[in-house]
């Protein structure tokens, strides 16, 4: 049985995936769908998102997405230059409140942009951003060294009300050159930020922007992914290189006892 969190011993597993399956095989599908296509997915990006095993396997007990320069033509006929996998857990896992956290070992890279993060449960009826987004870990290839952690919501006064932070490590260490516990731990009205065992940012209710609507008080689930370009990282150059993988020990979800 996974160990408790070193953070805080008052929370009670109820979900994981330790990714101990067979060498090549898929993700374990009573946990995991996907998000296929190519379709900039709001941000410009430039990959195409596939299920294929050049995408998406376990490997010698983590989860291995990777991400490959190939030309690629999705399912709606956009012709793309990249392909990468986007795994969630919607329609078969999601949680209100609790403490999610994964161990990682980011991809690096000019315009490689990994993420392990959360949506709303009821984004197929409500949309984005009226059910909200937890950003647990993001990393963006220009800054090798920083991880961001947001929440992002509705507003009646700009396209998203936001609160976000980041947390950087020393001088000359970069993300991608080991694994790091990414985690969030989420209460009614808070919502805390934490890289291994430091808790970096702490955002509240009362601190949310004002006429921006708090909507972190019903069940969320979890998505993986690299993306590849966009607005936020840029394009890949030719300083970049293919393959990159973002390795997965686990995921766990836990709720207070």
């Amino acid at each position: 049985m996974p160990a408790v969190p070193r953070s805080n011993s008052n929370w009670t597993l109820t979900w994981s995936d330790e990714f101990s399956s067979a060498d090549g095989s898929a993700p374990d599908p009573g946990k995991w769908t996907y998000d296929l296509g190519g379709n900039g997915w709001g941000n410009q990006e430039l990959e195409t998102y596939t299920s294929h095993p050049r995408n998406v396997k376990i490997q010698r007990g983590n989860l291995v997405i990777t991400a490959q320069q190939e030309k690629f033509t999705g399912a709606n006929g956009n012709e793309r230059n990249y392909i990468s996998a986007r795994l969630k857990t919607q329609n078969l896992f999601a949680q209100t409140f609790g403490r999610f956290e994964a161990r990682i070992k980011v991809p690096q890279g000019q315009g490689i942009w990994p993420a392990f993060w959360m949506l709303g449960n009821n984004i197929a009826s409500d949309g984005w951003p009226k059910c909200g987004e937890i950003d647990i870990m993001e990393n963006i290839g220009r800054e090798p060294s920083v991880n961001h952690g947001s929440l992002h919501g509705p507003s009646s006064v700009a396209p998203t009300s936001d609160l976000t932070s980041t947390t950087s490590l020393p001088a000359g260490q970069n993300y991608a050159d080991d694994f790091h516990i990414y985690a969030v731990e989420w209460e009614p009205g808070v919502v805390r930020f934490y890289v291994d065992s430091y808790n970096y940012a702490t955002f509240t209710q009362s601190q949310w922007p004002a006429g921006g609507q708090w909507v972190f008080d019903h069940s969320f689930f979890i998505v993986l992914n690299i993306a590849i370009g966009g607005r936020w990282p840029g394009s890949p150059d030719a300083s970049t290189q293919f393959p990159q993988q973002m390795l997965l020990d686990y995921v766990r979800v836990y709720s207070k006892k």
